[in-house]
């Protein structure tokens, strides 16, 4: 009923794909100006709407990919790929720098009115990336009580999220910039192999091995 070492892989391969503590300085850069209160509502509207999202990719993503005949082999492939892009994009610090030009160009034309929606939730936490390792999952807890499972797992994901960008102030002065680096340096490869065995499985489903 409780395959532990899947619920660990997904947990993990969400935390490492959500990067909290690299989130929490841009999340820190784009509410420059708001009292902490504020920054509090913004935090938790932005990780709600992002739990919901992902919660309706690894719900409905499967059957989505079946009307468009999309085999789950496949995916596993495409999703692959691009999670391993996102990591060697994090190793070679080209995420960070990214994600820090989307929240810029965002608070310049939006100002603060809807940042929660837009760039938090999307698409700096549920993004490119976060999706696609949901729907990867997804196909690994197929019946109703493991997608249960599965929602809960990407609940806990944005709950240590969210308590990220609820003290960002104090992960930002006790990583530093060095600290920083050597994390997502660190978190950049341990997503390379999660990546490689997407790919792997991938391939073996496409195959029918």
């Amino acid at each position: 009923m409780f395959n532990v070492d899947l619920l660990v892989n997904a947990l993990t391969t969400l935390l490492v794909t959500l990067d909290p503590p690299g989130l929490a300085p841009i999340f820190l850069s784009l509410t420059v100006g708001l009292s902490r209160q504020e920054r509090f509502q913004v935090a938790t509207r932005g990780s709600l709407i992002a739990f919901f999202i992902l919660a309706a990719f690894a719900l409905f993503g499967n059957g989505i990919l079946g009307l468009l005949g999309i085999s789950i082999g496949a995916f596993r492939i495409a999703g692959g790929l691009l999670l391993f892009w996102i990591s060697f994009e994090m190793i070679f610090e080209k995420r960070q720098e990214r994600k820090e030009k989307t929240g810029e160009n965002a608070t310049t034309k939006d100002h603060i009115h809807n940042i929660a929606v837009f760039p938090l939730a999307l698409p700096l936490i549920a993004g490119p990336g976060a999706i696609s390792a949901t729907i990867l999952l997804a196909g690994s807890f197929p019946t109703a009580i493991e997608r249960t499972q599965l929602l809960i797992v990407i609940a806990l994901s944005m709950l240590s999220l969210f308590l990220a960008l609820v003290i960002a102030e104090r992960i930002d002065r006790f990583l530093g910039v060095t600290g920083r680096a050597i994390l997502t340096r660190l978190l950049g490869v341990i997503l390379a192999a999660l990546a490689v065995q997407f790919v792997v499985d991938g391939v073996k489903s496409a195959m029918a091995l």
